[in-house]
């Protein structure tokens, strides 16, 4: 488990490395400036921070994150009202999604992919024999989701509020509720989601500039043709690290959103898919590693959302970057410049190996006496010891 461990880790380091390798390529402009050294510089910056929450999170013992659930999920809603009122939230190109201060910006909604798992299994492992009723099964456990996702889509920001939505869902799902609950869910959220679209028509170009790229590829949006023709511009090998040409001045968000069509130009299609291969390896290493724990428990159920989120990040930059669905602003987990989803990631991966450290090793099991004590100390009711 040991070398499982290292090796999933490792793997992490790398995709780190090479984020830092491509951020600093993908933000080349034709003439150097000082503005390349200041991408990198700041990467780096948030690269540290990352790793010291990263590392401090592994150390917390299994049976506090039960306790801190409620709490984060709690404080990161309550970032997510912040950030709609004016003056606090900083308002850019018409939706308010970010914290300014000077140079520096900080996303919560970001905070809230580790938030909402971590309390959504929290609450199932509370009311696991409840899972099953209507009346003590659905808002007592599904209310997170409700609270969150409306305030990010008010932002406005669908893309966000659906993943959030997903990873709800996730949760919900490896926790046992009922496939009924599910029908009736998705009943009710897919006409309000596409009433969300329908009132904004910026959404629907999105959509509609999508149906035509299968149909026409000339007549794609620029973003997802540009992103096309970078990709197809390295061929096999690539031409080279550090001398694409695209990303000069035609391909938009070159070193955020769309560096992996950056990776295919520059390392070809062999790049590209080695980084989806070193990705297949952190997602399964991951899954051997939940094998220290019990299935059907809080820490299991968590720790497997975490890693699954984060893999379904990369799924979905992949897939809009090769045109496989609409576009929408979604970083590449550790490979993309930015530091809110470049800490949360690494937070989360953190999280995800508190999670699964073996039981003996990590504490996790709480006795009776030691849960009532807690809960004392906190004033906070908190998930039986029996479901850890």
């Amino acid at each position: 488990m040991d070398t499982e461990r290292n090796l999933f880790i490792s793997a992490i380091v790398v995709l780190l490395c090479f984020g830092a390798l491509m951020v600093h390529s993908a933000s080349m402009t034709s003439r150097p400036s000082e503005v390349e050294q200041i991408f990198l510089s700041r990467h780096l910056m948030f690269i540290g921070i990352g790793v010291v929450l990263s590392a401090a999170a592994s150390r917390v013992p299994v049976r506090w994150w039960q306790v801190l659930a409620p709490w984060l999920f709690w404080g990161v809603l309550l970032l997510l009202v912040m950030v709609l009122v004016p003056g606090l939230g900083a308002k850019v190109n018409g939706a308010r999604r970010w914290f300014r201060s000077g140079s520096l910006s900080g996303q919560p909604s970001e905070l809230m992919k580790i938030a909402l798992p971590l309390f959504v299994c929290c609450l199932a492992a509370r009311n696991r024999a409840q899972l099953s009723s209507w009346r003590t099964g659905v808002l007592p456990v599904a209310y997170p989701i409700l609270l969150a996702v409306p305030l990010v889509m008010v932002e406005p920001d669908l893309g966000t509020a659906l993943f959030l939505a997903s990873v709800g869902a996730g949760s919900l799902f490896v926790s046992g509720w009922p496939v009924r609950n599910f029908l009736v869910a998705a009943g009710l959220a897919v006409p309000a989601v596409i009433a969300t679209i329908l009132r904004r028509p910026y959404q629907m170009q999105r959509i509609s500039g999508f149906m035509e790229t299968w149909a026409d590829w000339t007549q794609a949006p620029y973003h997802l043709k540009q992103s096309l023709v970078t990709l197809g511009a390295g061929g096999a090998c690539g031409v080279g690290l550090g001398k694409g040409f695209q990303k000069l001045s035609f391909l938009p968000e070159a070193n955020t959103d769309f560096v992996f069509a950056v990776i295919g130009e520059e390392l070809g299609l062999l790049g590209a898919l080695s980084v989806i291969v070193l990705w297949l390896a952190v997602y399964v290493l991951g899954l051997r590693l939940l094998r220290a724990i019990p299935r059907e428990t809080f820490a299991y159920n968590a720790a497997f959302m975490l890693l699954s989120q984060i893999v379904f990040q990369v799924a979905l930059n992949v897939a809009v970057v090769t045109a496989m669905v609409p576009p929408k602003g979604i970083p590449h987990p550790l490979i993309s410049y930015g530091g809110s989803n470049l800490v949360v990631s690494l937070l989360a991966f953190g999280v995800f190996l508190s999670l699964t450290r073996p039981q003996a090793e990590s504490s996790s099991v709480m006795s009776p006496v030691e849960s009532t004590e807690l809960i004392a100390d906190l004033d906070l009711r908190t998930p039986a010891a029996g479901s850890i």
